[in-house]
């Protein structure tokens, strides 16, 4: 069976999102830990967490497809000390609320160098991945590095970089990575036509290892091929578009990971790309 769900709000409580990826044809989804525009983490009402975990079992969602996603304020490359460390001291909290809820994955955007180049990013990046990783080493988290856009100073827009920041830490079994296919488009990752899939899978490979690919952002993208400007769009309804999803689609390596939706609008339009999905899918 095919995972794929959206990124869901929990404003009404963690309690109340299986029901809701349920309710939206999904059976998966991915979650931020508190307000993704905040430098404060507020753990969880246990509770609230022992509700959420009997919904996940009683509608049949596994914790291991499921995502949580850092907070927006996060900048592990950041070359200003203060800011650094308080994306070290944010990410430590976040993991532990994804450890509270029983989920494994936990995702992050590298990071932008902000000028000072892709080397210092890179060893910025994974010596504050260490930090993390040496307070939290008892907890059974996963951290996913995120492919980005080509713009500005991000690191990881090509697999090859984030593959530069795994083989510079000390915790290269509990790092992976999120393929986003809106980011991947934007930075010239062309998955519209066989070649361009296999080739991405193939560097992935190379850099990587395929096991290390763990979740999927599933978002067709507004601008053209790297364009570089990570503006998400309805599936099938931007510059990707249906017959390039239903060429992502024709790999096994694809199907077999669970795929989040980040595409605009609420639960409403989730739903209705996630039966644009499952069309594609019955049309492979």
């Amino acid at each position: 069976m095919v995972k794929i769900g959206a990124h869901m709000s929990t404003s009404k409580g963690f309690r109340k999102v299986p029901e809701d990826t349920i309710n939206i044809g999904g059976n998966t989804f991915q979650i931020f830990s508190h307000s993704p525009r905040t430098w404060k983490v507020k753990q969880p009402d246990e509770k609230d967490v022992e509700k959420f975990k009997y919904e996940m079992i009683k509608n049949n969602i596994a914790f291991e497809d499921v995502l949580v996603h850092s907070g927006y304020l996060i900048n592990l490359a950041s070359h200003k000390d203060e800011n650094w460390q308080k994306s070290i001291n944010l990410m430590i909290e976040e993991i532990k609320v994804t450890a509270k809820l029983g989920i494994k994955y936990f995702n992050v955007h590298p990071g932008s160098h902000l000028g000072k180049g892709d080397e210092y990013g890179y060893d910025r990046i994974a010596k504050a991945l260490d930090i993390i990783f040496n307070e939290v080493k008892d907890l059974d988290i996963y951290i996913l590095l995120e492919n980005v856009a080509k713009k500005g100073g991000n690191i990881g827009w090509k697999i090859e970089q984030l593959g530069e920041i795994i083989n510079r830490t000390s915790f290269k079994d509990r790092i992976g990575m999120t393929y986003d296919t809106c980011h991947g488009f934007d930075s010239n990752y062309d998955i519209r036509n066989k070649d361009g899939v296999r080739a991405l899978l193939d560097e992935i490979e190379k850099y990587l290892g395929l096991d290390k690919l763990k979740m999927i952002h599933l978002n067709d993208s507004k601008f053209p091929l790297g364009a570089g400007k990570d503006r998400h769009e309805f599936i099938g309804k931007g510059e990707i578009g249906i017959e390039g999803f239903k060429t992502f689609f024709s790999f096994e390596e694809i199907l077999k990971i669970p795929m989040h939706l980040e595409t605009p609008g609420d639960d409403q339009e989730h739903a209705e790309d996630i039966i644009t999905v499952r069309k594609i899918l019955e049309n492979l």
